[in-house]
């Protein structure tokens, strides 16, 4: 197993809470030391029958477990999904006919293995044992836990405030969650950081059956395309794994300079400070190759790569798109002072303003970074609105 310094250092990377504090530094050291390996719990609810990369956050956190030489139980939750998880919920969630979930448990367990280990990874169903409960098991699992946290959870208590109905079957989800915990047993349970009630739900839970408690880890939600909502295929601003190669491409070329340096964090495992000499522009392409190679394999990301640039150089171009040539250092050319000098904008303030307001494209790709500088180089076709468009050279000074 690697060493403790670095197991810590990786593992923590773009963690939001590793709770209790200092509990995942001594379980790596006892691990370390026993010479064994942590059991990491993670889960999903088939409510739908395609992953995204939002959903690949946990999974690749998890994947590391596994390069580290831990071990993953990965728990679908065919049985919760029916239930539905109230987590960020206005309303109650519709219920999932048995045949929905079968149907959506098929793709899942083929898309996390675009990600994970499939020989190294434990897939197990929570119907297997939440499916057997009777009554009394459920009542007694009910006896082990306060209504009071329930009541004050953040989603219960807004949704009462507004008088927004509670079905009481809800209360039901996170302890159904952390009875999950109960059985399997796991030294550590990763979720995103909208679960973090359901987490303490499971180590309270397994304290109260005398088992030994889990640590919990949370990872941020990742923002869609939009670079405001976490990414959901309800909002439209999501990026699936199975997306066909150019689409994918277009869409995380689409994205913000600030959200690409999310997704370069939650998303890769690339040194962040190596790459903060690379230029915007080609970091993107490159993030996006990156994605499309990982997905769908690494002929696939180079041609996407192709075509997106032939698209926005040939294709949906005229022909007769005027060309200018400026002059530039080596560091490149201040975006704002770019559109100026070829007579896209008339100020630096105006080019400022449209850049702001997503108006601006290179090569295809949104600049929403004012302070941008474009890398000698091209021509580089760029936009500063619908019909605002020229094909720019830049050239370094004698």
């Amino acid at each position: 197993m690697t060493d403790l310094k670095t197991q810590l250092a990786l593992l923590s990377r773009g963690c939001v809470e590793a709770l209790p504090e200092g509990a995942l530094a001594e379980q790596l050291a006892a691990a370390l030391k026993e010479s064994r390996p942590l059991r990491v719990k993670v889960g999903f609810d088939p409510t739908a029958p395609d992953l995204h990369l939002g959903h690949t956050v946990l999974l690749q956190k998890l994947a590391l477990f596994q390069q580290l030489g831990h071990e993953v139980i990965l728990i679908i939750g065919d049985f919760t999904a029916r239930i539905g998880d109230p987590t960020g919920r206005s309303e109650t969630r519709p219920q999932l006919t048995t045949e929905a979930i079968q149907a959506n448990t098929r793709t899942y367990t083929d898309q996390v293995f675009r990600v994970l280990d499939r020989e190294r990874t434990r897939v197990v169903f929570n119907g297997e044992w939440l499916g057997k409960m009777g009554l009394a098991d459920l009542v007694a699992l009910c006896a082990r836990y306060n209504v009071a946290p329930m009541l004050t959870r953040e989603d219960f208590s807004r949704r009462y405030r507004e008088g927004h109905a509670i079905a009481i079957h809800e209360f039901l989800y996170p302890l159904m969650q952390g009875y999950d915990s109960v059985v399997l047993k796991p030294d550590i349970e990763l979720g995103g950081s909208d679960q973090k009630f359901n987490l303490l739900v499971g180590r309270d839970l397994m304290r109260a059956y005398g088992v030994t408690p889990q640590s919990v880890m949370t990872m941020p939600l990742l923002e869609g395309t939009d670079g405001v909502r976490k990414m959901s295929k309800s909002y439209g601003n999501y990026v699936g794994v199975t997306e066909a190669p150019d689409d994918m491409f277009g869409k995380l070329m689409s994205i913000s300079d600030t959200l690409m340096a999310r997704y370069i964090e939650l998303l890769t495992d690339w040194d962040l400070e190596a790459l903060r000499a690379d230029h915007p522009m080609q970091l993107k392409k490159r993030l996006a190759g990156h994605l499309v190679a990982r997905y769908h394999g690494a002929a696939a990301g180079e041609e996407a790569a192709a075509r997106f640039a032939a698209r926005f150089s040939r294709g949906e171009v005229p022909d007769d798109l005027e060309t200018v040539t400026l002059t530039c250092d080596g560091a490149g050319l201040w975006l704002p002072q770019l559109l100026v000098d070829a007579g896209l904008v008339p100020s630096s303030s105006e080019g400022r303003r449209r850049i702001q307001a997503g108006a601006v494209q290179v090569d295809g790709a949104r600049v929403t970074d004012q302070q941008a500088r474009i890398a000698p180089g091209g021509p580089y076709v760029v936009r500063a609105g619908k019909r605002d468009m020229k094909r720019v050279t830049l050239r370094p000074e004698a």
